[in-house]
C-alpha cells in the first residue's frame, strides 16, 4: 500500500485519507458536465464524500459548483464544510418549498436518511426513507443521481454463501430495512418514468477510525465488554474507497436504476476481529454467545469489476483504529447495531 501512514495522528490527518480521489476519480471529474448537490451532507460520510468531490475538480482543474443540503443542527459542522470550498444551504429537506427551491443542478447525491432510533419513531423513517426520495426524484428528473441505500434489504443469508449479490430479490427485516426498499422503489419509479439516470448504492458497512463495526468491538474489547457473537460475521470497506467508488458510480447511473452494492472482499469473523484487538490492546475479549450460520452479507464483485477491489485492506483498518482508540481521540458515538438480527434499530 502506498502513500499511506502506519497511524493517522489527527483528525485533520484523517480528513485528508478519507476525501483523497484517486487518478481514476480525478480523470471522471475532469469529463463530468455540470453541477454537484450532495442532498444530506451532514453526518458521517457526506463531508469527507463532498470534500473528495472538491479535491478531484481542484487536481483536474475544473471549476465547478459543489453544494451542500442539510439542517446543519451543528454549526460547527456547516463551518468546517464551508472550509473545504463547499457552499451550503440549510433547511429541511421534508419542507416542499425549500426543496423546490434548491438549484436543479446536473449532478446529485441523495445521502439523507434515518436509522438510528428508527423503531421510536416509524412515521419519520419512513418520510425521510421512502417520501423524500419520491419528492427528489421527481423534482431533480433531468439531473443523474446517486443515492446511498443499504444492505440491510437483504435478507439474513448462511456466511459460507458468500453474501448477497444485486440479482437476489430483497427481503427487508423490519420496518428500517423496509423502508430503504421503499427509498429505491421510488428512485426506481422516477427513474423509469422520466428517464432518470440513477445508481442505487447497497452500502455495508463503511468504517474509519471513529465509528463503523470496527469501532463498536473495539470499544467493547478495550473497556472488557461482552461481545455478542450471535451475528457472528460482517463485511466492511474503508470510507475513502467507499467515498471514490461511490463518486464514480456517478459514470454508470442508468435508467433503469443500477444497483450496486459497496463492500470490501472479506467475510470478516466478529470472533477474530475482537481477537486482532484484544491482542493489540493487551486485553482477553470477553466472548459471549455462539455465532449464527446467517448474517447480513452483501457481494461486491460488481463493483469491484466496475472500479477494482478497495485499495485499502481491513487488517489496515483494524491497526489505525486500535491506534486512534490507544490515543483516546475522538469517536463520533454512533454505533452500528450491527449485531441486530430483528430489524429493530
Amino acid at each position: 500500500m502506498n502513500n499511506y501512514p502506519e497511524k493517522i495522528a489527527n483528525e485533520e490527518q484523517l480528513e485528508e485519507l478519507l476525501s483523497r480521489p484517486s487518478a481514476e476519480t480525478v480523470e471522471m471529474f475532469k469529463k463530468l458536465d455540470g453541477d454537484i448537490i450532495f442532498l444530506g451532507i451532514a453526518g458521517k460520510i457526506g463531508p469527507s464524500l463532498a470534500n473528495m468531490a472538491k479535491r478531484a475538480c481542484e487536481e483536474a482543474g475544473v471549476k465547478k459548483r459543489i453544494i451542500g443540503v442539510s439542517r446543519f443542527r451543528d454549526q460547527q459542522e456547516k463551518t468546517q464544510i464551508e472550509n473545504f470550498g463547499i457552499e451550503t444551504i440549510q433547511g429541511d429537506l421534508l419542507n416542499r418549498n425549500f426543496l423546490e427551491s434548491l438549484p436543479v443542478v446536473k449532478n446529485v447525491f441523495f445521502l439523507a436518511g434515518m436509522k438510528f432510533g428508527a423503531v421510536d419513531n416509524l412515521s419519520l423513517t419512513w418520510a425521510m426513507n421512502s417520501y423524500l426520495p419520491a419528492l427528489v426524484v421527481e423534482y431533480f428528473k433531468d439531473s443523474r443521481i446517486v443515492a446511498y441505500s443499504t444492505g440491510c434489504v437483504y435478507p439474513l443469508v448462511p456466511f459460507v454463501s458468500g453474501g448477497s449479490n444485486e440479482a437476489d430479490m430483497p427481503q427487508p427485516v423490519g420496518e428500517y430495512a423496509q423502508s430503504c426498499l421503499g427509498r429505491e422503489r421510488m428512485f426506481e419509479y422516477g427513474s423509469k418514468k422520466n428517464g432518470t439516470p440513477v445508481s442505487l448504492i447497497r452500502l455495508n458497512y463503511a468504517v474509519e477510525p471513529r465509528y463503523g463495526v470496527l469501532v463498536d468491538i473495539a470499544t467493547k474489547v478495550k473497556n472488557k465488554l461482552p461481545v455478542d457473537l450471535s451475528m457472528g460475521y460482517f463485511n466492511v470497506i474503508w470510507q475513502g474507497d467507499a467515498n471514490e467508488v461511490v463518486l464514480r458510480s456517478l459514470d454508470h447511473a442508468c435508467s433503469p436504476a443500477m444497483v450496486l452494492n459497496i463492500t470490501g472482499p472479506e467475510i470478516l469473523s466478529v470472533r477474530q476481529v475482537a481477537l486482532d484487538f484484544g491482542k493489540i490492546f493487551g486485553v482477553n475479549p470477553i466472548l459471549v454467545g455462539t455465532e449464527s450460520q446467517t448474517a447480513l452479507l452483501s457481494n461486491s464483485s460488481l463493483a469491484f469489476g466496475l472500479f477494482g477491489k478497495p485499495k485499502v485492506p481491513v487488517s489496515e483498518v483494524i491497526e489505525w483504529t486500535a491506534h486512534w482508540m490507544e490515543e483516546n481521540r475522538k469517536l463520533l458515538g454512533k454505533p452500528t447495531h450491527f449485531e441486530v438480527r430483528d430489524g429493530k434499530y
